[in-house]
């Protein structure tokens, strides 16, 4: 008899270690189901920086994401249209300058604003293409004031049709350098008319 109690308290101890053995697997478990494996930050809806790339983010098929790619894509389509509006008004001050100085032989004070308004677009457009804030020394200005004038009309011309053909990712140097030759015969003939 003895020997059964003995028995049954150590049928009963066994049984109990078998049920904290099975509680704490099943915790252990639960604990791994819901916590997120190391590596994977826990995403913070409250943060707003636009620091984070599209290969630190993994979720991406998100409506988040997809809705702030479309904005940032319409973004840059709407730079690249103001910068095609901006050289598109550049070839037209360079043809009204032209006009007006084939009328008249010398500028007034509306083609001087003309050739300022001019000059900060093309600037503008030239920042816009990746070039630098430094004047450029332009070698090929023409001597004579018409010849530089014609000449003026024809490469604001050719900037723009340069600006409307580049895509909108590429850094151009033919843009940086046209629209460097164009700030120096600008300048030339803003010193010439004063």
């Amino acid at each position: 008899m003895f020997r059964l109690q003995i028995e049954a308290r150590l049928w009963w101890r066994v049984r109990i270690v078998m049920i904290a053995s099975v509680a704490l697997f099943l915790a252990t478990v639960t604990q791994a189901q819901s916590s997120r494996p190391n590596g994977v930050p826990s995403p913070d809806p409250t943060s707003t920086t636009p620091a984070k790339t599209e290969s630190s983010d993994t979720n991406f098929g998100s409506p988040e994401n997809e809705m702030r790619g479309k904005l940032l894509l319409k973004e840059e389509k709407k730079q690249y249209d103001e910068n095609v509006a901006r050289a598109r008004e550049v070839s037209q001050l360079g043809s009204q300058v032209q006009e007006s100085f084939a009328a008249k032989k010398l500028f007034n004070s509306d083609d001087g604003k003309k050739l300022e308004r001019l000059e900060k677009l093309t600037r503008k457009i030239r920042n816009e293409a990746g070039g630098s804030e430094s004047d450029a020394e332009v070698k090929d200005i023409p001597g004579e004031l018409e010849a530089a004038v014609k000449r003026l009309a024809a490469v604001a011309d050719e900037l723009y049709k340069l600006v409307e053909k580049t895509p909108r990712h590429v850094v151009s140097a033919a843009v940086i350098d046209q629209a460097n030759k164009l700030i120096g015969l600008v300048q030339r003939l803003r010193n010439a008319g004063r």
